[in-house]
């Protein structure tokens, strides 16, 4: 098991060290809208992340209790990845993230249509979602 090393006691400081990285919020935004994963799933996503570079941050991800594996109950070789109440709660930051990209880039049609639900009514889409992804923990 790693430790994650705190630079200071700021929030946002504190924060980034576990998901700062250019590639542990796509994990956790793979889990949000899939719900599980396997290591495999991950690999297809169109970022290509290196086989070495998602096994350190699934690593790091479940050592800071954002995710955790399960056996896969299909095959011994494979195992699943969800995440925990810990992960869930990142999801308002990931609605921020998305709303403050929709105003600075070109985004895909699916993400687009979620934007609207979100720009609907914002705490009842965190609300509905939160449930949702709580159902699978």
């Amino acid at each position: 098991m790693m430790d994650i090393k705190k630079r200071s006691d700021c929030p946002i400081s504190s924060s980034l060290d576990i998901w700062g990285d250019k590639w542990s919020l796509l994990i956790v935004r793979d889990l949000m809208f899939s719900k599980q994963c396997t290591y495999g799933d991950f690999l297809k996503s169109d970022e290509k992340i290196a086989t070495n570079i998602l096994a350190s941050r699934l690593q790091m991800l479940e050592t800071a209790g954002v995710i955790t594996k399960q056996d896969h109950p299909e095959s011994k070789a494979k195992v699943l990845y969800k995440l925990t109440q810990k992960g869930v709660d990142l999801l308002p930051v990931m609605i921020e993230i998305n709303l403050w990209a929709d105003k600075y880039f070109t985004l895909p049609p699916d993400r687009i249509e979620i934007l609207k639900e979100v720009k609907k009514d914002k705490d009842a889409f965190i609300r509905n979602k939160t449930a949702e992804l709580a159902e699978h923990l």
